[in-house]
């Protein structure tokens, strides 16, 4: 009986058609990819096309990511990625458990700290740069008396990277007055506060640190973080300051390495951390070890304040002011108090980043600080703030504001149904400029609300440009 035997090939031949299986996987594969991305690409440009052709108008919910995978025959990870592409484009926006929107690109993305300058003829309540009458006249006279004072060459020259000793002894003099008892060497001066809290990022925070702060908070602090690559944990509010239970909960379970807080008049929202929040905070802080940055930009203007978080716990809190806000936002001479082991640091960073602030302005500064025209100034300008708020709590009235009542902004919360975007661009053409919450927003969610800034212009025309917002919202919003 004849035996059937397999053949035996050659190994030279298995491979060969085993790599010949694998070209032509690859080959599928590749083809598949370019397929999916090639579909990928022509669904963003279609989507961003109508959105910018108006076809698909501001405000409009677009599918789930699994409904619009259904409906194209994509995967759910495809969509996903479509709508990512359309949100870093600034066309849509997502909101957690709501879904994605169409923004209203007439509104630019960024609206707020990257606001194109506003336009001549807009009024404008998006920044604040408060200032009172005679102010000019106090700089020509203090450019007068330091012309003649025998030092304006030696004012011409570098100075020492965290300004003259004479400099940070009337810094310390001033910070007695606000509950802060700091030796001159534990002082700083730099370039406004913005540059103060750059500086305190460089000195002591490092790339992919965890940094807790306010759920809503200064969207100056936000640009620092994306430019150093923070990870930022967002802190819910309450009515009164951050939800301590949270950062609690969070410095137990993650490596906190800083806290940053507003703990006196928190912007956007306007509360005052109570004393005994700051006691808890500080104590939280003491546990688990991350640095307090105490931000203090706007604290001049609440009379007497708990003391600052720097004052209780001067050895864990590096605290950051300046007079941009109290006196003049072009005079850029800020403040920086640091625990003694900090401050070698952050001398590099300012030597990195600006050698030294101007010793011209400085001058000018401390003259003000020692002769009592900031504290008067500020006085003057905690007046004006009170009266603003009044005014806008008086125009705006049964809207829910949220703000201090010596502040010189307020929060206006919209139902959750609004679109803040589209009654901003409708403010726009109203020329009046205001902003949404997105600045400010460090949540996945982002709330309906809009900022407006009550500083920057002279009464009369806030008033009449209240009643347009009033008008507006209503009209669109609220009806």
């Amino acid at each position: 009986m004849a035996m059937c035997t397999a053949a035996v090939l050659p190994q030279e031949w298995v491979s060969k058609v085993r790599t010949r299986e694998r070209d032509s996987q690859r080959i599928v594969m590749d083809t598949i990819r370019r397929m999916a991305a090639s579909r990928y690409k022509s669904l963003v440009d279609a989507f961003a096309s109508d959105i910018r052709a108006g076809r698909l108008a501001a405000g409009v919910r677009l599918p789930t990511h699994r409904g619009l995978a259904a409906r194209e025959g994509i995967a759910v990870v495809t969509a996903t990625r479509v709508y990512a592409e359309l949100e870093a484009m600034g066309l849509v926006s997502r909101e957690q458990g709501r879904g994605t929107f169409v923004r209203d690109i007439a509104v630019p993305a960024g609206h707020g700290i990257d606001q194109q300058v506003v336009a001549t003829d807009a009024v404008d309540l998006n920044f604040n740069y408060p200032s009172l009458p005679g102010q000019a006249d106090l700089l020509r006279q203090a450019l007068r008396e330091v012309a003649t004072s025998g030092e304006l060459d030696s004012l011409l020259r570098y100075q020492p990277h965290r300004g003259r000793p004479q400099d940070r002894a009337s810094i310390a003099r001033h910070l007695r007055r606000r509950g802060i008892t700091a030796d001159a060497d534990r002082i700083l001066i730099v370039n406004g506060a913005q540059h103060g809290l750059a500086v305190t990022v460089m000195a002591a925070l490092n790339a992919g640190d965890v940094v807790a702060v306010d759920a809503l908070t200064y969207p100056g602090f936000k640009v620092l973080a994306q430019a150093f690559h923070l990870d930022l944990e967002p802190i819910p509010t309450t009515s009164d300051g951050p939800d301590l239970d949270a950062l609690e909960n969070l410095c137990a379970t993650r490596p906190v390495r800083a806290i940053y807080t507003m703990p006196t008049l928190q912007n956007p929202l306007g509360w005052v951390m109570p004393a005994t929040g700051r006691t808890r905070l500080i104590a939280i802080a003491r546990q688990h070890g991350p640095l307090i940055i105490e931000d203090a930009a706007y604290a001049y203007l609440v009379e007497d304040p708990p003391p600052p978080l720097a004052a209780s716990a001067p050895d864990i809190t590096v605290y950051v002011s300046g007079l941009s806000k109290s006196v003049a936002t072009g005079l850029r001479v800020g403040f920086v108090v640091a625990p003694p082991s900090r401050v070698p640091s952050l001398e590099r960073a300012i030597r990195a980043t600006t050698w030294n602030t101007p010793a011209l302005t400085t001058a000018i500064a401390c003259r003000w600080l020692e002769d009592g025209t900031v504290d008067h100034l500020e006085a003057r300008k905690r007046d004006d703030a009170k009266a603003r708020q009044a005014l806008a709590r008086q125009e705006l009235a049964g809207l829910p504001l949220v703000g201090h009542p010596s502040s010189y902004f307020t929060w206006l919360t919209l139902p959750d149904d609004a679109r803040a975007d589209r009654l901003t661009a409708t403010l726009a053409r109203q020329h009046i400029s205001v902003s949404t919450a997105e600045p400010f927003n460090t949540s996945k969610h982002t709330p309906q609300a809009l900022r407006l800034a009550l500083g920057s212009t002279d009464p009369d025309s806030l008033r009449s440009t209240l009643r347009t917002v009033r008008r507006v919202a209503v009209e669109d919003v609220y009806t």
